[in-house]
C-alpha cells in the first residue's frame, strides 16, 4: 500500500544531490514540500496535504542524518594516508589475444624503474594503463601492435587509504564522489582495492580534489 511517507522516500532516493542536502539539514522542508506536491499527487492518485509531506520529509531527514552522516562520518574521520602523484598518462586499449603478452613485456621492463607510478585495470572489452609520463614511451613501444582507444596526458592521482569499516558501510564512495562532483572535479579513472582507492584527475584540478578529500576527515 502506498503511503505519503513511502512515496516521499522513493522520490528523494531518485535525487542524489537532494538526498545529501536533506541529510545535512540545509533544505527548507516547507518549500521542498510545496515544490514536489504535484508529482506526489500523481503518484498517490489523490491530493496530498502539504503538512503530511513536511512531516514525512522531517522524519526522513532525521533518519538520513543517522544512517548517512553518522555512519559515514565515522569512516571518513579515519581516512589514512593520502598520496598524490602528478605527471601521469592514461592509456585505454581494446582487449586482444596478445594484450597480456604486451603487458608482461612492459612490466618486465619498468621493474628497472622503482620510483615510477604504474597501475592497470581490465574490463570486459578494455584495458587501462596509467603510468608516469617519464616512461610512457615504454607503453608506446610494447603496445605498438594493440588498438589504442584513448590516451590522456597531464593527469594526477590521489590515493586514499580507507579504514576496514568502509567495506561494511554503504555510501562511502558515493559520499566522496558527490563532494568531488560539487566542486566540478572530473574523475578520469578510478582503481580500487578493499581498503584503498585511487582517483585520477587533471593536473590542474588535483589541488582542489586533494582539499576536498582532506576536508572529509573534519566532518
Amino acid at each position: 500500500m502506498k503511503t505519503v511517507s513511502s512515496i516521499v522516500e522513493n522520490y528523494i532516493k531518485t535525487k542524489p544531490f537532494l538526498l545529501s542536502a536533506l541529510s545535512q539539514g540545509i533544505i527548507n522542508l516547507t518549500s521542498l514540500a510545496r515544490n514536489i506536491m504535484t508529482e506526489l499527487d500523481v503518484e498517490l492518485g489523490k491530493e496530498v496535504k502539504q503538512g503530511a509531506v513536511v512531516m514525512a520529509l522531517k522524519r526522513l531527514s532525521d533518519d538520513l542524518d543517522f544512517r548517512v552522516n553518522h555512519k559515514i562520518s565515522k569512516v571518513l574521520k579515519n581516512i589514512g594516508e593520502i598520496t598524490v602523484r602528478s605527471s601521469l598518462v592514461d592509456y585505454n586499449f581494446g582487449v586482444s589475444e596478445t594484450i597480456l603478452n604486451s603487458q608482461a613485456e612492459l612490466i618486465s621492463e619498468i621493474n628497472k624503474y622503482p620510483d615510477i607510478f604504474y597501475t592497470s585495470s581490465r574490463g570486459v572489452n578494455e584495458t587501462n594503463i596509467v603510468i608516469s609520463e617519464s616512461v610512457a614511451y615504454l607503453v608506446d613501444k610494447h603496445f605498438a601492435g594493440e588498438k589504442l582507444l584513448e590516451k590522456t596526458d597531464n593527469l594526477a592521482s590521489i590515493t586514499i587509504k580507507l579504514p576496514k569499516e568502509n567495506v561494511s558501510t554503504p555510501g562511502v564512495y558515493y559520499f566522496i564522489f558527490q563532494r568531488l562532483a560539487w566542486e566540478g572535479i572530473i574523475i578520469n579513472e578510478v582503481i580500487s582495492t578493499s581498503y584503498e582507492f585511487t582517483i585520477f584527475v587533471g593536473d590542474d584540478k588535483v589541488d582542489v580534489a586533494f582539499k576536498v578529500i582532506k576536508d572529509l576527515k573534519n566532518l
